[in-house]
């Protein structure tokens, strides 16, 4: 399998093309003979982060690394950081707006479910500065 490279811009606040990089991603990797299970697990990753990156980083990137081994999605956003990562990675922790809730989303689920589709999750944040949230998933 060659080494395949994408880029994503995520747009902060609008909620109508969230998903879209997702399901890119997802047709990319059938189309690279990948396994349901892996591409499972890493659309359901991406989608989190996607959503993540426009509740609260008010936009952002997403990069995707496709080896022959594994997988990597770097999300990284100029948002407000995030004040206390564990406490983030606590299922039903949300710091999302009304706004966000009202539409459906801000359950707390976003950084416990990349972490559970995930064979290794990384997060480094800078309060006032942004997030980088780093998914590895093994392809085998």
């Amino acid at each position: 399998m060659p080494n395949v490279k994408l880029h994503y811009d995520i747009d902060g606040n609008d909620f109508t093309v969230a998903g879209q990089a997702s399901s890119n991603l997802k047709k990319v990797l059938k189309q690279l003979g990948v396994s349901t299970e892996v591409i499972r697990k890493a659309a359901i990753s991406m989608y989190e982060g996607e959503i993540n990156t426009v509740i609260h980083g008010k936009g952002g990137a997403a990069d995707v690394e496709i080896s022959t081994d594994k997988l990597i999605i770097t999300f990284t956003d100029h948002g407000p950081g995030i004040k206390d990562i564990s406490q983030a990675m606590q299922e039903g922790f949300s710091t999302a707006t009304d706004e966000a809730r009202e539409l459906g989303f801000g359950a707390g689920m976003g950084l416990p479910n990349m972490k559970k589709y995930s064979d290794a999750l990384n997060i480094s944040s800078v309060l006032g500065e942004g997030t980088t949230v780093e998914i590895i998933i093994h392809l085998t």
